[in-house]
């Protein structure tokens, strides 16, 4: 997925955050991640030293999921097909707008975390 459809729509000179996911732990994926981006990933087992993962700085995190997972089981679902249509469909329910919102608290959460110089905080 990351060869076919992401990495050719990054910028050059992006750097990458991985998850600290056992299966994006492994061996064939880390080594695709540095040859990939050189010097230029985070996560588990990265040269880089940066926290990789902060769901407070992360909007999929913080907001994306959750609306999701809402949305997709406020009524009871049958089978897989119903499962992956429903995903589809409040994917595409997520407007411009609520995107430019999801924008603005990230900004907000990382004048925070600079305000607190990166100490733990708990956002609600």
């Amino acid at each position: 997925m990351l060869q076919l459809y992401a990495i050719p729509q990054f910028p050059e000179g992006v750097i990458f955050q991985q998850d600290g996911a056992p299966p994006h732990y492994s061996n064939i994926v880390r080594e695709f991640l540095d040859t990939t981006f050189p010097q230029r990933w985070t996560g588990r087992g990265a040269v880089m030293a940066w926290p990789s993962r902060s769901p407070d700085i992360t909007p999929s995190d913080f907001y994306l999921w959750g609306y999701v997972k809402q949305h997709v089981y406020s009524e009871r679902i049958n089978d897989i097909n119903q499962l992956k249509q429903r995903i589809t469909d409040v994917i595409h329910s997520v407007t411009p707008d609520v995107l430019t919102r999801v924008c603005e608290e990230l900004d907000y959460c990382l004048d925070v975390c600079r305000a607190t110089n990166g100490a733990h905080i708990e956002l609600l």
